[in-house]
């Protein structure tokens, strides 16, 4: 193997190697005497042998990052690997100056994978410019003395990086150049994989990393039957998994697949996949078909027709010739069933029956995918969320266009590293826990109700220009999100403990509640500030922009710093959109009471009608409004009907309910030996009432003349439209709970009736 051979581990000494690197710290001997020294230098004791201590330091990151990759390489199987961190490659020739240290180098029976490897210790900003064109003079050197060592493999050098946010400049260099990148996110995504299908996730790595690529020597030709299925042409054939899954793709709703939106698949789950190797293992099958899409990568999928055919039938039989491409065949149902093959002993001696499309784009895939899992397991409504905001995203219809916009911002501000609501959102199928509690129905709802977006009528006519919308989703995405970012991060960096708390310890600021409610906030300052001639969005630095809202924000800031128990339970227990809702103007009217210039429309119509201002006079009339009702319809129901009033007076319904509520209260008085007594009519409502005044006759001989209001004698509907106010009235009186606060609209309702039916003299 040359100069380098013993700088490489295979066989046995990998699979120890393994072990070392995959751990956390490092271990060592040392002399007793010693111990106190090493400690003071960071070291922990371990264990305490016969004539030594074995103490253990933590990794540093960058250390722990490289074993973390290389030990990812390590557990899919690849065969050949550096031995520790020190590996020198030649990649001009020999001499001085022509070498270049490899962080990680992976070989296997096909492939040949660089690595190098960049980790921050806090999260930033990366800028890989220089790196980038130093890798790039390099790589082509390094791809043949592997080649060299190693000849007929394909070669792949990946940037690997931890805690930097790449830029959209570098992404596309790195395209340009052909160097595939890795952040944490897609290292995780691999290292779950392997969990599950141990070095089986090895062909979902190949094909990530050599999409399109030839594998040599695959016998691609199997019998198959040509056919049309809903203006499609599909192909029904029988495969032996082992040949389908060097083909095979699974887009999984992962980091790692974000440049092949949209994805659509969750992710595999190893107890599932046990369970399918033993039923296989144990003699089972499944007769059911794999759907598939045989992605061609632009070429004519070749099908040899066979002789004879059945005449007249309009499908047709012959060989099947498969792209012998990696990634050429997306798993759109039966993912566990393939891949519970994978480590079965029938992996290459039974076949399972697969239906593959040709050439489906991505947006149909998922659009088929949801079909298919429609009546099986539940797509939840947050992974159709996450599967809309690439489904929707190049809709003809822009309102759907812009649907798909607010969800891909509220999944951004979940996993983009840089966000301070990163892992706080509930994306796909991702567990709710006391920190990641946000919906994403939540953020689109709250992008929706704001101005930032434009609004379109039929034929994708602009009905009112969106504030921040550039008329491209991934221009007003550019601009939008990093406002957002920057105003959230304003309330991170201010109220650090209370934005970790989440859901938990009585957390009140990154729960759906304020979430929903901020976000409004965001849209009331900027709408504020367009009309101060101060700002313009599609113009200006999105950065400026959130400098401009802060001044507005900070009184946020002091109410949350300040809050009482009381106000911190009003945001947590408000729920439904109304919950949400009334949050929003809470905030609104914390600012502002310190900012005199800020007054957003309606807001001053809900502190009257959420402040309780009206609550006492409103309620010292529902209380003379029953009283005086349930007294003059005891007198006129008396008058008519005798001794025999409550019976012939009042609906049977009305009568059984009143009397059981009667004994019910009465005996539960008796029971706490509480001295009272209630009849029947003390148990009547006044929504009973309305019934009781429509009830046969009484309407036009007891109640007409005097429970019509005068502004509703003419009002269509008869006795039931003209009782409806009774209606109303009970629905008022029944909301007398300690956070209810009566509307001024309410309010003026309840004085109309009063002054009417009672006049001045007991207002007065």
């Amino acid at each position: 193997m040359g100069v380098i051979e013993h700088k490489l581990v295979t066989g046995n000494e990998l699979v120890a190697l393994k072990r070392k690197r995959s751990q956390s710290f490092v271990f060592e001997k040392f002399e007793t005497e010693l111990r106190e020294k090493r400690e003071s230098e960071g070291w922990l004791l371990d264990k305490i042998l016969k004539n030594s201590v074995r103490m253990k330091k933590k990794k540093p990151l960058d250390e722990l990052f490289e074993d973390e990759v290389w030990t990812l390489f390590a557990s899919l199987g690849f065969t050949h690997m550096n031995r520790d961190r020190h590996l020198e490659m030649q990649y001009t020739g020999s001499g001085i100056g022509t070498t270049k240290q490899i962080d990680v180098l992976a070989v296997d029976e096909e492939t040949i994978i660089f690595v190098e490897c960049k980790c921050s210790n806090i999260g930033k900003r990366g800028d890989f410019k220089k790196e980038l064109e130093s890798i790039n003079g390099i790589k082509d050197g390094l791809f043949s003395e592997a080649k060299r060592l190693f000849p007929n493999r394909k070669t792949k050098y990946i940037l690997a990086t931890k805690n930097y946010e790449v830029s959209e400049n570098d992404k596309s260099r790195m395209k340009e150049l052909k160097i595939h990148h890795f952040d944490e996110y897609a290292i995780k995504y691999f290292y779950e994989l392997t969990k599950h299908l141990g070095e089986c996730a090895r062909f979902q790595l190949l094909g990530n990393l050599f999409e399109g690529q030839k594998i040599n020597g695959m016998d691609n030709r199997i019998p198959a039957i040509e056919g049309k299925m809903g203006g499609y042409t599909y192909y029904s054939f029988s495969i032996e998994p082992e040949k389908l899954l060097k083909v095979a793709y699974v887009l999984h709703r992962n980091e790692a697949n974000n440049d092949m939106m949209p994805t659509y698949q969750r992710i595999i789950k190893k107890s599932r996949l046990r369970e399918i190797q033993k039923f296989v293992d144990g003699g089972g099958f499944f007769p059911n078909s794999l759907i598939i899409s045989i992605d061609t990568n632009g070429k004519k999928l070749r099908f040899d027709i066979a002789t004879p055919q059945a005449e007249k039938s309009i499908s047709r039989i012959g060989i099947l010739h498969l792209p012998q491409l990696y990634r050429s065949a997306y798993i759109i149902d039966g993912q566990h069933r393939l891949y519970g093959y994978a480590n079965s002993k029938y992996a290459n001696t039974n076949s399972i029956p697969v239906v593959a499309f040709v050439n489906l784009d991505k947006t149909k895939q998922v659009e088929l995918f949801m079909e298919i899992n429609e009546n099986q397991k539940s797509v939840s409504k947050n992974l159709q969320n996450t599967l809309n905001a690439d489904l929707l995203w190049s809709s003809e219809d822009w309102n759907k266009s812009r649907k798909a916009l607010r969800l891909h911002i509220a999944q951004k501000l979940g996993e983009s590293t840089t966000s301070p609501l990163f892992e706080r959102i509930i994306i796909g199928e991702n567990e709710v826990s006391p920190t990641r509690c946000i919906t994403i129905d939540t953020i689109e709802k709250s992008l929706k109700s704001t101005d930032f977006f434009s609004r379109y009528s039929k034929g994708n006519i602009i009905e009112e220009n969106g504030t921040f919308d550039k008329g491209k989703n991934e221009a007003t995405s550019k601009i939008l999100f990093p406002f957002i970012t920057e105003c959230f991060n304003y309330f991170r960096e201010n109220l650090p403990e209370e934005w970790e708390k989440g859901d938990k310890d009585q957390g009140i600021l990154t729960i759906n509640n304020s979430i929903y409610g901020l976000i409004k906030i965001f849209n009331d300052i900027v709408n504020h500030l367009i009309e101060l001639n101060k700002i313009n969005p599609t113009m200006d630095d999105p950065y400026k922009i959130s400098q401009e809202v802060h001044y507005y924000l900070a009184p946020l800031i002091n109410f949350f710093s300040e809050i009482s128990d009381d106000e911190r339970k009003e945001i947590r227990t408000n729920y439904g959109s109304g919950g949400k809702t009334k949050v929003w103007r809470i905030f609104q009217k914390v600012i502002s009471e310190s900012r005199k210039d800020f007054n957003p429309p309606g807001l001053e119509q809900w502190i009257r009608d959420n402040t309780k201002q009206y609550n006492v006079a409103s309620f010292e009339m529902i209380h003379d409004l029953e009283n005086f009702i349930k007294e003059d319809f005891s007198n006129k129901l008396k008058k008519k009907y005798g001794e025999k009033w409550l019976t012939s007076g009042l609906p049977p319904k009305v009568y059984r309910q009143a009397n059981n509520a009667m004994g019910t209260q009465n005996y539960n008085n008796s029971l706490n030996n509480i001295n009272k007594t209630v009849s029947i009519w003390d148990c009547v409502t006044i929504a009973n009432c309305k019934d009781i005044a429509t009830f046969g006759a009484n309407w036009t001989e007891l109640f007409e003349s005097s429970y019509t209001r005068p502004e509703e004698k003419k009002l269509p509907g008869g006795k039931v439209a003209k009782t409806e106010w009774l209606t109303k009235l009970n629905v008022i009186s029944s909301n007398n709970n300690s956070n209810y606060s009566v509307s001024e609209e309410d309010y003026l309702f309840l004085k109309s009736i009063h002054d009417w039916l009672i006049g001045n003299k007991v207002l007065n």
